[in-house]
């Protein structure tokens, strides 16, 4: 082990605010454990209502846990419990009426 390393384990051990990585913010905030997280390239948003669309029929495959579609860049990034069936999540985008065309 490293000092840094001892050093880390020693502050979380004796009740240390910060985390295991060190920062002094909770990281379930930013990151979910053992979740998977995706982003796929989607033509076809331009705007809130889009974003709206895509999100709810992604937000329904199972195991999704949080969907968040960018009309601006096209972006829809997908945290699951476990990775997705890129076919499932390309139908849900279909049925939004918007098109997967691949993987970020």
């Amino acid at each position: 082990m490293t000092a840094e390393t001892e050093t880390k384990t020693e502050a979380t051990a004796t009740g240390s605010c910060c985390s295991p990585s060190g920062s002094c913010h909770d990281a379930s905030a930013d990151v979910q454990l053992g979740s998977v997280t995706t982003v796929y390239q989607v033509t076809g948003m331009t705007c809130g209502h889009c974003e709206g669309a895509v999100t709810a029929e992604v937000s329904q495959i199972p195991g999704v846990t949080s969907v968040k579609a960018v009309a601006s860049t096209g972006q829809v990034t997908v945290v699951s419990d476990a990775p997705l069936d890129v076919e499932a999540v390309r139908a849900a985008v279909d049925e939004a009426g918007y098109e997967l065309t691949g993987q970020v």
